[in-house]
């Protein structure tokens, strides 16, 4: 496994999860762009939202992504995990959600074998293993189920240095714990688990980005995001 202090060019301070998003989320919706993970899952063909029954939205943060599909017409039930009681606050205020918990995205209480849709975005980087979200994936998903998982593409941590990370209240730069996962990581921890990838997109700096963040110039047509949709067959 990659170590991200073997690219690390920022040298900020860390700190945890929890911590770290609980002191982001007041401006965590003014940070994080769209064209990052919302642009992506706009671009699948898969699943078909609209047919979407029940959905588990994991590290489901300020409900964000749970916005998104109801937008895109899921009218089903839909339950959001995450680990930071300050972006489920967040979240709750959407409602957008007809259940929201607090806890780890390996490991719900959520219902086995209920969901046709588990879906993530933008959390792979701070699990040191990928392995126990996507076993964790398959355990709630029914047969014919489909997970998607938006990640931080592995290329523009190594080529940026830059961790996830957010400015506090004093002004200072503050990285989340960050973890470097190749998409071959991936494909391993989801076959591994059960899962057939049934699509794959990657998301390049472009005009869209460098109309927000001119200074990026230099990673044009660099591969920043990843949308991964898998699919657990019929049982």
């Amino acid at each position: 496994m990659l170590d991200f202090s073997d690219f690390d060019t920022r040298g900020y301070r860390t700190v945890d999860v929890a911590t770290g998003y609980g002191q982001w989320v007041t401006t965590y919706e003014d940070t994080v762009e769209d064209v990052m993970d919302l642009a992506l899952l706009d671009e699948l063909t898969v699943p078909p939202w609209r047919e979407v029954r029940r959905t588990a939205d994991l590290g489901c943060g300020t409900g964000r992504t749970g916005a998104w599909l109801r937008r895109r017409g899921v009218t089903g039930t839909l339950d959001g995990v995450d680990l930071t009681p300050g972006m489920l606050r967040k979240a709750r205020a959407k409602g957008v959600h007809d259940r929201l918990l607090e806890g780890d995205v390996r490991a719900t209480e959520l219902e086995s074998g209920a969901y046709d849709l588990v879906i993530s975005s933008l959390i792979d980087e701070h699990l040191p293993d990928l392995r126990p979200f996507y076993q964790e994936a398959w355990r709630l998903a029914a047969p014919g189920a489909h997970c998607v998982v938006v990640a931080f593409h592995p290329h523009f941590i190594m080529a940026s240095g830059m961790p996830t990370h957010f400015t506090d209240a004093s002004g200072e730069h503050v990285a989340i714990s960050t973890h470097v996962h190749l998409l071959s990581d991936h494909v391993s921890a989801g076959l591994g688990a059960g899962w057939r990838l049934a699509e794959m997109r990657e998301g390049v700096i472009d005009d869209r980005w460098l109309e927000r963040k001119p200074k990026w110039e230099k990673y044009r047509h660099h591969p920043i995001s990843a949308a991964l949709v898998w699919h657990r067959e019929g049982d």
